[in-house]
């Protein structure tokens, strides 16, 4: 997304995803564009061809609530789409930003990963990951202190093979991205990130030049474990009371599941090695050492 058209670079993407058969519109002939045509949106909100056109290209930047309703409605955004299509055209003051640096996982929250007894990892609101506990590790072992869940889900292979819906998983991943970010996408780090992505991978170029953005609800995780087989699973998240973005993830199953057998299980063996010879993994930290930052067992 451009910075200095945010708003008709959204409004362009959504268009093209919306089919004449999505508004059940006649669709004859041979299209040369993908999805609506212009003219076509222009005349369902309500507005001139000519001033939509002016809004695609940022010339006209301040449109009125009820022509964003408007063009909300055509475009088939839901509640959250239509609260972040108003957001990129609300004016945003100019603020020098400062350099950023990762956040510190309230003390709470650290207790609660290392007593919880459920694999959970904590991540800012770019998705780098800044707090796992060892069932975490065991359970997805990308997720480590310092990675990005987007880079991994479109770097790392092992990614890719351990989720049996990968593309559907990494999407939703990049749309929670987008919401979380809002209108701040020229944060230096985010800037890098989608620039590293957008080099080396397709399936990110394509996911991202969609626009979608959706609120973080609780999503079903399908896995295939390498040490317990086939995993389904609840990935739920919870934002974290201290620094603004950070949210907590919590991987469970239904109780009494063969799913919830299989999580006890791979938790069994996360357990073990420390059991057998962990003088460094039941020591106490040293001062001004976060346990949860020190390298686990692997299993």
């Amino acid at each position: 997304m451009s910075e200095e058209n945010r708003l008709g670079d959204y409004l362009r993407a959504r268009r093209e995803v919306v089919t004449p058969d999505d508004l059940g519109l006649p669709s004859h002939g041979v299209r040369r564009v993908p999805g609506l045509r212009r003219e076509e949106v222009a005349l369902l909100a309500g507005i001139s061809s000519d001033y939509y056109l002016r809004l695609e290209q940022g010339r006209d930047r301040n449109p009125s609530a009820q022509v964003l309703d408007a063009l909300a409605r055509v475009l088939l955004l839901d509640d959250t789409a239509t609260a972040y299509l108003h957001q990129l055209a609300a004016p945003r003051p100019r603020t020098r930003r400062r350099p950023s640096r990762r956040p510190a996982v309230p003390p709470a929250t650290a207790r609660l990963l290392e007593s919880i007894g459920l694999p959970a990892f904590v991540t800012d609101r770019t998705l780098d990951v800044i707090a796992v506990n060892p069932w975490a590790a065991a359970l997805v072992p990308t997720v480590r202190v310092g990675e990005n869940r987007l880079r991994s889900f479109f770097l790392d292979p092992a990614e890719r093979d351990l989720h049996a819906d990968w593309q559907a998983t990494a999407a939703q991943c990049v749309a929670v991205f987008r919401r979380r970010l809002g209108t701040d996408v020229d944060d230096p780090h985010v800037v890098r990130l989608v620039g590293e992505l957008s080099l080396r991978s397709a399936e990110f170029r394509k996911v991202w030049a969609r626009h979608d953005v959706r609120p973080v609800v609780d999503k079903p995780i399908r896995m295939n474990h390498p040490q317990v087989g086939e995993l389904s699973l609840t990935l739920s998240k919870l934002d974290v009371d201290g620094p603004a973005g950070l949210a907590l993830a919590v991987y469970h199953a239904e109780p009494g599941s063969e799913d919830a057998e299989r999580l006890a299980l791979l938790a069994s063996l996360t357990r073990e090695p420390a059991r057998r010879g962990g003088s460094d993994a039941d020591r106490s930290p040293r001062p001004g050492e976060n346990r949860l930052d020190r390298p686990r067992p692997t299993t």
